[in-house]
């Protein structure tokens, strides 16, 4: 009798061991649903089963970004997807990002109705951006223009001469590993990096120009870097209407046809997604890249999202107030 009574206790044991394990293994399979789900964006924007009118915040610093060019093709290409509201609020960035982003969004337009809605701030590169739209809209406070390119370069040769250092090179031409950190920038190296600049800048300006309806000398002349207020810049051409994103809507419903009682859904790339990363992933983004893009949302304002490994490398098209300047000076850039 004794050995049927331990046996029965290792079966009640061996019971309660596979009992636990089945429902271990049930709530893990539904995590994992969950965390699929909440990957592929289902919770929380359950209206993009149906039509609605798509929102794309673009913020911080902008960037050649692959990710967001590839979500605006998915906004083109998306038949529920009727018209779509960038919502801006960005101080630029560098010259190559505007232009991939206006050329985005300019492909995107051809195919549905796209509004720029300036919040606030919208300038340089974030301008660029916002021309690419079929429509723009700022607040009477917000601040947009600062149409200009430029590209700026240390001198540590006082410094070197004090500590005795000198620094020699041998290049293929006078042009090559100019400018440097450690002496004068030559007259044909300025010029060679002013014919850079002017080439750049008269792109942008035929943009504006062309996107506008301006004419391009009167481009030129709101063009010299200054910043302007949406009611200004709204005086100037520069925008076309005041008000938030009610004007928005009521001018793709006016003017393209678009239904009023359609919903408004944000659709962000997946790094910006909120709580759209799994636990693992999360955890990977706090720990790891996430700590070096926290410091750099810092240059670009408080909520601002910076792609990973942002370096502001190349010609920049920027504009930041004073509290910006001296972490946007160590990324290359100031105006």
């Amino acid at each position: 009798m004794a050995l049927d009574a331990d046996a029965l206790v290792d079966r009640r044991r061996l019971r309660r061991k596979v009992v636990f394990w089945r429902a271990f293994a049930f709530l893990l399979a539904i995590a994992a649903i969950g965390g699929m789900l909440a990957w592929s964006g289902a919770f929380g924007s359950l209206d993009r089963r149906g039509a609605h009118i798509a929102r794309l915040p673009v913020g911080g610093l902008i960037v050649d970004d692959r990710d967001r060019v590839k979500l605006i093709e998915e906004l083109a290409e998306n038949e529920r997807v009727k018209a779509v509201i960038v919502d801006l609020n960005s101080p630029g960035g560098t010259t190559v990002g505007g232009e991939t982003l206006y050329m985005a969004l300019r492909e995107l337009a051809e195919k549905k109705p796209v509004v720029a809605q300036v919040g606030t701030l919208a300038a340089s590169a974030g301008y660029m951006t916002a021309i690419a739209s079929d429509h723009i809209v700022a607040r009477h406070t917000s601040i947009t223009g600062s149409i200009g390119v430029y590209i700026q370069y240390g001198n540590f040769g006082g410094l070197l001469d004090t500590l005795g250092v000198k620094f020699d090179v041998v290049r293929s031409g006078p042009l090559k590993a100019e400018p440097n950190f450690h002496s004068d920038t030559p007259p044909a190296v300025r010029d060679n990096l002013q014919a850079l600049i002017n080439d750049s800048y008269e792109w942008f300006v035929a943009r504006v120009a062309e996107r506008r309806g301006l004419d391009t000398d009167a481009v030129r002349a709101v063009a010299q870097g200054g910043v302007y207020s949406g009611e200004a810049a709204r005086d100037l051409g520069l925008i076309d209407d005041l008000g938030g994103e009610e004007a928005s809507l009521k001018w793709l419903e006016t003017e393209r046809g678009i239904a009023a009682d359609l919903p408004v859904v944000t659709w962000r790339v997946a790094r910006e997604r909120e709580g759209g990363l799994p636990f693992v992933g999360r955890m990977a983004h706090w720990f790891g890249s996430g700590v070096a893009s926290g410091a750099l949302e810092a240059v670009a304002g408080a909520g601002a999202i910076i792609p990973e490994g942002l370096a502001l490398d190349g010609l920049v098209s920027v504009w930041h107030a004073r509290n910006a300047a001296e972490s946007l000076d160590r990324t290359g850039g100031r105006e």
